[in-house]
C-alpha cells in the first residue's frame, strides 16, 4: 500500500520535460548507467543526471529525445559524478527501465500538471 499525500505534497515535486543533448558511458557506476546532460530550457538550463537505463536504450537513441525528471531534489554524489536531477522512468517486467516523456515535443522546461 502506497501513503497518501495531499495535492500541496504533490505540487512540492517540481517535474519538468527536457532535452537530452549529451550522453556518457558511467563505467564507474556500480551498475550500467549513462552521464546525461538534458536541456531543461532558460529558466533551469541544462542539468546533469546519472541514470540506469543501458537495457533499452543506446546514447544514439538517447540524444535528442525529450524525458522527464524531477528537478528540486538535491544533487547526489554517484561516484565521482554529481546527479542535479532525477529522471523518471518505470520499470519493464525484468526491471529494466523505460523513461517517461510526452507524445508529442513540447518545449523545454514543461511543468508537470
Amino acid at each position: 500500500m502506497t501513503a497518501s499525500l495531499t495535492f500541496a505534497d504533490f505540487e512540492k515535486v517540481d517535474i519538468r520535460v527536457g532535452t537530452v543533448i549529451g550522453v556518457e558511458s558511467f563505467p564507474q557506476a556500480r551498475k550500467p548507467a549513462f552521464k546525461l546532460r538534458i536541456d531543461f530550457g532558460d529558466v533551469i538550463g541544462v542539468k546533469k543526471s546519472s541514470a540506469q537505463i543501458t537495457a533499452h536504450y543506446t546514447p544514439e537513441t538517447l540524444l535528442g529525445r525529450q524525458v522527464a525528471a524531477v528537478v528540486n531534489f538535491p544533487p547526489r554524489q554517484i561516484g565521482s559524478y554529481m546527479s542535479e536531477v532525477l529522471t523518471l522512468g518505470f520499470p519493464d517486467a525484468d526491471g529494466g527501465v523505460v523513461l517517461i516523456g510526452p507524445s508529442q515535443m513540447v518545449p523545454n522546461g514543461g511543468k508537470l500538471f
